[in-house]
């Protein structure tokens, strides 16, 4: 399908292009979920959007995307969350694909990203492990050459949705020599593949978002590394940069500040010059967010190189969601104690599922202690 420019349109006539598209496309019955959905139930919304030509809205169009600049991007995400929009299984558009096109051989373009866009390949993150999780250079699943293959074994953690992927991108060791980043590399892997054992983890919200992917004696051709043996980090860290951009996305914590907006309204808070307070400070620290958010898509959109100081948008957004979502449940008064959505003085909310879901938001992708000694080491350069 060939779509027209819509980098052509002013911002105001693209927003009502997606707001068209959302509800001519959108399934009502999936608007503002209050959990991270499964494939099962974002598949077709998936076709849809693939069969539609949205399905990558910041790959280059050359590569089947909508090729959309920051400010476009920008609009398109505030209008997924106005309309309550699910995030779909995205690790291959969001990270894997802009991965391959960056660092990846012609036969991994040709072959791999072709699948993402049709949703035949669903990829999960194979990174965390039991005693390396934001010290990732501590990781310690091997792959060890044989022949044209890696012979993969070790354990990862944390794996989103793993149990939905079909295949997997991992960070394994391939030297043990010299300083722990350089004996890293970066390979793909069918999950199919005999030897690679997934089993959910059941959070605290009763849902079961993570896995834990057991690797013995899989063996994963040796044409499956992407950026060279030991080049790992160097990739990863890229890698990094493109998850803490997506992230450090306002858009969780602006539907926390619009719920917390409609249930202050109907309580009549914004009459108490404490509440409002508190509101306002928030509000404008989103607002800030915004900004530095779009600044850091307007990088990686240029085909710039993000530095340590991107670090700053995950403490940011994370932190302002927490902060948010316990305001929620204070404000929510004896709601905030209680699963599910409730009728709140005439407003429909459940205040726990993004209290809970805010909650590890402080950890993965990196803790905020590991994020603010990077910007202390490597952005303010203060001493060890």
């Amino acid at each position: 399908m060939t779509l027209p420019d819509f980098n052509a349109l002013s911002d105001e006539a693209f927003r009502a292009k997606v707001r068209e598209f959302l509800a001519m496309h959108y399934p009502q019955d999936m608007r503002y979920a209050l959990r991270r959905s499964r494939l099962a139930e974002t598949r077709d919304w998936y076709q849809t959007l693939s069969k539609q030509g949205w399905i990558a809205p910041n790959w280059p169009r050359e590569y089947g995307g909508m090729g959309l600049d920051p400010g476009k991007m920008i609009v398109l995400l505030e209008e997924q969350e106005r309309y309550g929009v699910s995030r779909l299984p995205d690790h291959g558009i969001v990270q894997v694909g802009p991965i391959i096109m960056k660092y990846g051989t012609d036969a991994q373009k040709n072959y791999y990203l072709p699948k993402i866009l049709t949703g035949e390949h669903i990829w999960a993150q194979g990174y965390s492990e039991p005693n390396a999780g934001s010290d990732l250079a501590s990781l310690k699943t091997s792959a060890i050459p044989d022949g044209d293959d890696f012979i993969v074994n070790g354990q990862k953690i944390w794996t989103t949705l793993a149990h939905d992927a079909t295949h997997l991108y991992v960070l394994v060791r391939t030297s043990t020599e010299g300083k722990r980043q350089e004996g890293i590399s970066f390979i793909l892997v069918d999950a199919k593949t005999p030897g690679i054992t997934i089993r959910p983890i059941r959070n605290i919200a009763g849902h079961e978002e993570f896995c834990e992917v057991f690797f013995e004696n899989v063996r994963v051709p040796q044409a499956n590394l992407v950026g060279g043996l030991n080049k790992g980090w160097t990739v990863a860290k890229a890698l990094l940069s493109f998850e803490r951009i997506n992230i450090g996305s306002p858009r969780r914590p602006q539907y926390a500040l619009q719920k917390l907006g409609e249930l202050a309204r109907a309580k009549g808070l914004f009459a108490d010059p404490g509440f409002v307070d508190k509101y306002t400070a928030l509000e404008l620290d989103l607002a800030d967010l915004g900004s530095l958010y779009a600044r850091y898509v307007e990088v990686v959109k240029r085909g710039g190189v993000l530095g340590q100081e991107v670090s700053m948008l995950k403490v940011w957004s994370m932190e302002a969601w927490q902060r948010l979502t316990d305001l929620l449940v204070e404000t929510a008064q004896e709601y905030g104690a209680m699963p599910g959505a409730h009728d709140i003085d005439g407003v429909d909310v459940d205040v726990l599922s993004p209290f809970y879901y805010a909650r590890p938001g402080t950890i993965y992708g990196g803790s905020s202690e590991i994020q603010r000694n990077i910007l202390a080491k490597y952005v303010l350069k203060l001493p060890a």
